[in-house]
């Protein structure tokens, strides 16, 4: 397929998958399948660009935080893996391993990082020797690597994840990492917020936590087709990797303990959950705050009026670039004004501004809306306050619109035939009474057909009260979410 012949899928739901990957591919985001290695695909230079304005903002979040910014190897060796028996059967299936150097084979072998636990635990030992020390936080924006055996997805399920973002805290007891988890809670939460992804907060049941948590909490979101897709976690470590690697510090009370950890990652999934959410038929609809062109201006010119139409796209340019918008100014000759229409929609910028001989004479322009479809003219004098505003509204507006769809597709129901049938027939997520036994999770997940996402992390006792457990009938203490998961 090339540029231009991206297909009408969106209002398909069976047919989301298709869309997905052809707007990847059309709108220039995102070269995924060509590559002859697995799942894993190459951010082209538009793509790229989205990239780049979301990581700021996540490098924004984290440093005005005290976050600092590191750089681990990649290469982790295979005994300081090892050495967190949960940690590595949680991941031991998934490991890439380095066993040699050209043609001799290596001594030790090498994984190529899972993720960092480890490894940066191992560091810790020697550099936070006292709680003034504390807390630290750490955090790399790398590559990581797993062996992931399920059917790839661009983006959402692959074996390189390009965009790994993870922070590793160090405290010096329960309550501080308590607070941290919290700090995390909140810094995704903003994320998610300013890019207008809907989400729910989880804490994940204890056969599906982070292998060497004492608990996972998850955000999760749904795609247009109803699937869930874990969009960020949160950690707590306790104390578990300090007391494998020796992170001994001393207290305030001058005694001597393993210090406490959280640890917490967001992916390149973030960026798939903007593009699949915000979409539309016509293909990307990017946020404001992170499209790699914010305004595009189409000079409408004909032949006799070419030098004054295009001297005023000119002054335009300038005019905008000059306030911080960026802007791009559509001169080819080739393309008919619809093809050049057609081109930055499917890319997903925001706004168009059109420019003919009639805007020239009458000092004004015509501005198109891609979330609203919406054209107005704009007198040139005010352009600048209307931009600024229509700003500031057309991320709110995709981020209203974003939790209303969201928000239809969450039911809570008392019994799982009424459950099952919802997952079955609307795609979403369901909330059952549960008692919180282990066994009686399990087999909510297999008589609904779903994946357990967890309990709600907030979760009033008087939403539950009176409520029995959907399996075993007694009382329900919480609730448990399911869903089909991507």
């Amino acid at each position: 397929m090339t540029m231009g012949e991206v297909h009408v899928y969106r209002d398909l739901g069976r047919s989301f998958s298709e869309w997905f990957d052809n707007v990847l591919e059309a709108a220039e985001v995102y070269d995924y399948g060509r590559y002859p290695a697995k799942g894993m695909g190459v951010w082209l230079p538009y793509g790229f660009k989205i990239r780049e304005n979301v990581i700021r903002i996540i490098r924004e979040l984290l440093n005005s935080t005290g976050h600092e910014e590191i750089l681990l190897p990649l290469l982790i060796p295979e005994g300081i893996l090892r050495k967190e028996s949960e940690h590595i059967r949680g991941f031991e299936d998934q490991v890439y391993w380095v066993t040699h150097g050209g043609l001799e084979p290596l001594d030790v072998k090498l994984a190529l990082r899972p993720t960092s636990e480890t490894s940066l635990t191992y560091l810790e030992s020697f550099w936070i020797k006292s709680y003034k020390q504390l807390p630290k936080k750490y955090y790399q924006i790398v590559s990581i690597f797993r062996y992931e055996t399920k059917a790839t997805r661009p983006m959402t399920r692959v074996r390189e994840v390009t965009t790994f973002k993870e922070a590793h805290t160090v405290h010096e007891d329960f309550i501080d990492c308590e607070r941290q988890v919290l700090e995390a809670v909140e810094i995704y939460s903003k994320l998610f917020d300013y890019l207008g992804i809907p989400y729910i907060i989880s804490k994940r049941p204890e056969w599906d936590k982070f292998a060497g948590a004492i608990y996972t909490i998850a955000f999760d979101t749904l795609l247009p087709d109803g699937r869930a897709l874990q969009i960020g976690t949160v950690h707590n470590l306790g104390q578990t990797f300090t007391k494998v690697f020796e992170v001994r510090i001393q207290k305030r009370d001058e005694s001597i303990d393993y210090a406490w950890q959280t640890s917490y990652g967001i992916s390149e999934r973030v960026i798939a959950s903007v593009i699949a959410i915000h979409g539309d038929r016509r293909g990307l609809v990017l946020p404001f705050s992170i499209a790699p062109i914010q305004i595009v201006i189409i000079p409408l010119f004909t032949a006799d009026a070419y030098n004054d139409v295009i001297s005023y796209s000119h002054m335009l340019y300038e005019m905008l670039r000059n306030n911080g918008f960026r802007v791009h100014e559509d001169l080819r000759n080739e393309l008919r004004p619809g093809e050049k229409y057609y081109y930055w929609e499917l890319k997903g910028v925001p706004l168009r501004i059109e420019v003919g001989i009639r805007e020239v004479s009458n000092k004004y322009v015509t501005l198109f809306r891609r979330d609203t479809y919406e054209r107005t003219r704009v007198g040139l004098n005010e352009l600048i306050e209307v931009v600024k505003k229509i700003s500031v509204e057309y991320d709110e507006n995709l981020r209203n619109r974003a939790w209303s769809a969201f928000k239809s597709r969450i039911a809570r129901f008392n019994n799982l035939e009424d459950a099952r049938e919802y997952l079955n027939s609307s795609r979403g997520v369901v909330e059952l009474p549960w008692c919180g036994r282990h066994e009686c999770g399990i087999k909510m997940s297999e008589l609904v057909d779903a994946d357990t996402l967890g309990t709600p992390l907030n979760l009033s006792m008087d939403e539950v009260s009176n409520a029995k457990c959907v399996v075993c009938g007694s009382n329900a203490n919480t609730l448990m979410r399911l869903a089909k998961k991507h």
